[in-house]
C-alpha cells in the first residue's frame, strides 16, 4: 500500500492507495479540482519557459551593458539549465518524502525572490550567480508539476491529455515569452525580463495550497547529499571543460574539467549501485521503453535548444530586428508547438507512437537544414518557415516521450522518475547550448582571426572576436566605413557558425528518428499505459 497525502482547503488528511496492480485495472478518473489543479499547474509551466525565451531576446542588451565575455555569456545562458539538471533528480526524490505539493510552493518562493534580483544584477558575475540560483528554484518546479499530474490522473486517457496541456503550457510560454519580453525590452532595461515571472509565482503560492492535492511516498528512503554534490559536479565540471576548450582551446584546464567531470560522473553511478536507497533506482534503465524515450527526448531537446538561441540572434543582431519586432517573428514556431503538442494525444490514438515520433523527428531535421541556408540579407521567410517547421515535428516528441519515460516507473516512483525526465530534458537542453554554442565561438572566432579589417585597436578586437552582440557596439564607435566592414565581417562568422550547428543538429534529428522507429515500432496506438 502507498500513502498519500489529501491536501484539502482544511488542512492534510493521509489515506492509502491500492498497490500498482489495481491502479492497472481500475483507473480512477478525475474530476473538477484535478482539471483547476492543472491548470495552476500548467502557470508554473508556462512562466518556467517564458524565462528562458525572454533571455535570449535580452542577450544582445546583456552585452552592452554587463560586457560579458563569450565564456560568461554562455553560462548567463545555460548555468540555469545545468543546475536544473544536476539538481532535478534530487528534488524529485526529496518531493517524494516531503510531499511534491510542499515541494513545488518551495520552489515557486524562492523563484519569486531570485528573479527580483536578478532584474537587477550589476555584473556578468552576479547575474551568473541569480540564474544558478532560479536553477536551483526551477529544479523544484519541473518534477513537482510533472510527478502530480501523473497522481492527479489515473486513467491513460485523462492523463495524455494532462500531459499534453503540460507540454502546451510550456509551448505557451516559449510563443508569448518573447512577445511580453519583446514590449519589455523596447521600454525597460534588460533586467525587466526576470520580473514576468513574479506575478505568475505569487498567483501560484496564493492557489496552489487550495487546488493541488500533496503526494508522498512514505516508504521512501533517506535523502543522499553526496550523491547530489556527484550529480550536479560532474555536469558542471564536464560544462566548464567544454566551454575552456571553446574558449581557449585545449588546455590543462580544460581537460581536467573533462576527466574530473567524468570521475565524478563513475563515483555517483556506483555510488547509485551500492547505496541502500539510491538516488536514481538504475533498474529504471533495465526497461527499454524508459531507455529509449530518454535518449530520443535528450536529442530532441538538444536540437531544439541548440538552434533557438542562434534564430533569437540571427533576427537581431544580423537582420537588425528590434527586440519586439523579434519576438513578434518568433510567435509563429511558439504556436507550431502548441499545435503540435496538443494534437499529439489525439494522434497517438491513431497511430503507433514510434512512427509519430520518427516522422516529428524527421519533419524538425528538414527545418534545420533548412537554416544551413540563412544568409544576411532576406533571410527573414526561410528562418521562419525552418522554425515553424521545426517546432512542429518536436512539438508532439516531447510529450509522448515523457509520457513513456514517467509512465514506464511504478506510481510510487513517479517523483523519482518525472526527475530523470526533467533531468534529461534539461541536460539535453543545456548541453545543446553548450555544444553548439561552443562549436559556433569557436567558428566564430576561427573566421574573423583572418577576416578581421585593419585598423581596430587591440581591445576593440579583442571585444569583436568575443561575440557578435560586442561586434556590433564597437561597429558604432569606430568611423563608418571601417563599422560597416567589421559589422559585415562579423555576421559572416556568426552565419558560418550557424550553418554548421544547424547541419549538425539537423543530422542528429534525422539519426534518432530512425532509432525511435525502429526500437520503439512494438508500441501499440492508443493510451500508453504503464510498462512491466
Amino acid at each position: 500500500m502507498t500513502a498519500i497525502d489529501i491536501g484539502t482547503a482544511e488542512g492534510t488528511r493521509t489515506v492509502d492507495t491500492v498497490d500498482q496492480s489495481v491502479h492497472k485495472d481500475v483507473a480512477t478518473l478525475a474530476g473538477r479540482t484535478e482539471w483547476v489543479g492543472l491548470l495552476v499547474l500548467a502557470l508554473a509551466c508556462l512562466v518556467y519557459a517564458m524565462d528562458l525565451t525572454v533571455l535570449h531576446l535580452a542577450v544582445p542588451m546583456i552585452s552592452a551593458d554587463l560586457h560579458p565575455t563569450s565564456s560568461q555569456l554562455l553560462w548567463i545562458i545555460d548555468v540555469y539549465g545545468f543546475m536544473v539538471a544536476g539538481l532535478l533528480i534530487t528534488m524529485g526524490t526529496l518531493g517524494d518524502r516531503i510531499g511534491r505539493r510542499r515541494m513545488l510552493m518551495i520552489g515557486a518562493a524562492l523563484f519569486t525572490v531570485v528573479s527580483v534580483v536578478a532584474a537587477f544584477a550589476p555584473t556578468a558575475e552576479a547575474l551568473i550567480v541569480c540564474r544558478a540560483l532560479l536553477g536551483i528554484a526551477g529544479a523544484t518546479l519541473a518534477p513537482s508539476t510533472l510527478s502530480l499530474i501523473f497522481n492527479m490522473f489515473r486513467d491513460p486517457r485523462q492523463r495524455s491529455v494532462a500531459v499534453g496541456v503540460w507540454v502546451g503550457a510550456f509551448s505557451a510560454g516559449g510563443a508569448v515569452g518573447p512577445i511580453f519580453g519583446g514590449v519589455l525590452l523596447e521600454n525597460f532595461w534588460w533586467g525587466s525580463v526576470f520580473l514576468l515571472a513574479v506575478p505568475v509565482m505569487v498567483l501560484l503560492l496564493a492557489l496552489g495550497p487550495k487546488v493541488l492535492p500533496e503526494f508522498r511516498d512514505p516508504e521512501a528512503g533517506r535523502l543522499d547529499p553526496i550523491s547530489a554534490v556527484l550529480c550536479v559536479g560532474t555536469m558542471i565540471a564536464v560544462v566548464f571543460g567544454m566551454k575552456k576548450i571553446a574558449q581557449d582551446g585545449v588546455g590543462a584546464a580544460a581537460l581536467s574539467g573533462l576527466f574530473g567531470g567524468a570521475a565524478l560522473g563513475v563515483l555517483f553511478v556506483r555510488r547509485q549501485l551500492t547505496s541502500a536507497d539510491p538516488m536514481l533506482d538504475l533498474r529504471l534503465f533495465r526497461l527499454s521503453r524508459f531507455r529509449v524515450a530518454l535518449l530520443v527526448n535528450i536529442v530532441g531537446i538538444f536540437v531544439a535548444f541548440g538552434y533557438f538561441l542562434f534564430v533569437a540572434q540571427y533576427f537581431q543582431l544580423v537582420l537588425g530586428m528590434s527586440p519586439l519586432h523579434a519576438g513578434l517573428v518568433m510567435v509563429p514556431s511558439g504556436l507550431g508547438f502548441i499545435v503540435g503538442s496538443q494534437l499529439a494525444p489525439r494522434l497517438v490514438q491513431l497511430m503507433r507512437p514510434a512512427y509519430l515520433i520518427g516522422g516529428g523527428l524527421a519533419l524538425a531535421g528538414v527545418g534545420l537544414l533548412m537554416m544551413t541556408q540563412l544568409s544576411a540579407s532576406g533571410g527573414y521567410g526561410l528562418a521562419l518557415a525552418a522554425s515553424v517547421i521545426s517546432a512542429l515535428g518536436l512539438a508532439p516528441v516531447f510529450g509522448i516521450t515523457t509520457e513513456l519515460i514517467v509512465g514506464a516507473a511504478p506510481p510510487e516512483q513517479a517523483g523519482a522518475a518525472s526527475g530523470v525526465s526533467e533531468t534529461g530534458a534539461e541536460f539535453g537542453g543545456a548541453l545543446g547550448i553548450s555544444i553548439l554554442g561552443s562549436i559556433s565561438i569557436a567558428i566564430y572566432r576561427g573566421d574573423l582571426s583572418s577576416a578581421l579589417p585593419a585598423g581596430l585597436s587591440e581591445a576593440d578586437a579583442g571585444s569583436v572576436r568575443d561575440t557578435l552582440g560586442a561586434a556590433v557596439q564597437v561597429s558604432t564607435q569606430v568611423p563608418a566605413a571601417l563599422g560597416e566592414s567589421v559589422l559585415a565581417a562579423a555576421r559572416e562568422a556568426f552565419l558560418h557558425g550557424v550553418h554548421i550547428t544547424a547541419g549538425i543538429a539537423g543530422v542528429a534529428s534525422l539519426a534518432i528518428a530512425v532509432v525511435s522507429i525502429r526500437k520503439l515500432r512494438d508500441i501499440p496506438a492508443g493510451p500508453l499505459t504503464h510498462e512491466d
